[in-house]
């Protein structure tokens, strides 16, 4: 028997209750307590010796935000018969807002107010519950939360489905509902430690990236083993249509991963060949090579040139049979934020 969730589009992160404090740390072993002050009050209805593994996102109604636009990302409601202005799990992209301020203002609070979604139990009363089936520590978890009654401490909605085609029916729902797929999880499997599939016991069924075939425009020396080959790209969209006679190649994002060493050689040489210009230790070049990215996410943002943010992009193949002209514009991204 398998557990499906959704896969949030949040920061994961671990609530720690011990001798009348509360810690969170970030899946990166960062301590980020003071980053979401508005969990604090967790503190009071934890009992001590608890420990929670949820995701941290941001729940509010929807509204117009200067920075991003509701289309950029869809809400997801944990009550499907909520009305459209009840409180919901929103865009990544609010999150990155906060996370990238220095400050924690009021306004801020406000306008980007987090709460966990947590799917797990690892340590009850003082004991660890790692080795426990995944249903009996589910089962703890709900009862724990329910009792808690925080506003900022909900259970992650398990999902129900009469056979597999179900899930995957409701898993292409994943994008419109502002996810990224979904977890699979077996009823009596252990919580592992690093990569769980590799025991076979949790699953990422993640929904295939956004792509757009986009043209290398900027190239940067690497790091480590890639220290001396152009492994570090910049990469660009038209502006305007095929037709259009000015048109200009805008940046939207850049990205390192996904090509061979093979390839990476051979990009390396190219670069090296159609150097145009060099800002320290950036390299223009003649745009001659196009690629297709692959992201996760897309919004809009202030903050690029393009006016187009993405996420976690990298490179799905080298379309060396695809013409310059021919790459994506800012329509194509835009029409992708639909």
């Amino acid at each position: 028997n398998w557990q499906g969730e959704w896969k949030w589009d949040g920061i994961r992160a671990q609530l720690v209750k011990r001798d009348g404090r509360l810690w969170i740390w970030s899946r990166g072993e960062e301590l980020v307590t003071d980053r979401f002050p508005e969990l604090h009050s967790l503190a009071q209805c934890l009992p001590d010796g608890t420990v929670i593994d949820g995701e941290i996102v941001v729940w509010k109604a929807p509204d117009i935000n200067p920075e991003i636009s509701p289309d950029s990302g869809a809400a997801f409601a944990l009550d499907n018969d909520a009305p459209h202005a009840a409180p919901s799990v929103q865009p990544f992209a609010l999150l990155q807002q906060r996370i990238g301020r220095k400050t924690l203002g009021k306004k801020i609070l406000t306008d980007i107010p987090v709460v966990v979604l947590a799917y797990d139990l690892l340590e009850w009363q003082g004991a660890d519950w790692r080795n426990r089936p995944q249903h009996e520590r589910r089962t703890q978890l709900e009862t724990l939360i329910d009792s808690c009654q925080s506003e900022v401490l909900m259970p992650s909605p398990v999902l129900t489905g009469k056979d597999w085609l179900d899930l995957a029916t409701q898993r292409e729902a994943s994008r419109s509902l502002g996810v990224e797929g979904m977890m699979l999880k077996a009823s009596d499997s252990l919580y592992g430690v690093g990569r769980t599939k590799d025991m076979g016991v949790w699953w990422k069924w993640k929904i295939d990236p956004f792509s757009v075939d986009a043209v290398l425009i900027y190239a940067q020396r690497g790091h480590g083993r890639r220290a001396s080959l152009y492994s570090d790209y910049t990469f660009a969209v038209w502006d305007g249509p095929p037709q259009a006679s000015e048109r200009t190649l805008v940046p939207f994002a850049k990205a390192y991963s996904g090509l061979t060493d093979e390839e990476m050689r051979k990009v390396d040489a190219i670069v090296r060949k159609t150097t145009v210009e060099k800002f320290g230790p950036v390299s223009s070049v003649t745009p001659t090579l196009v690629f297709e990215l692959g992201f996760e996410g897309i919004a809009l943002s202030k903050r690029h040139k393009s006016g187009i943010a993405v996420r976690f992009p990298r490179m799905l193949r080298w379309r060396q049979d695809k013409p310059v002209a021919e790459a994506d514009s800012l329509t194509t991204l835009q029409d992708l934020l639909n």
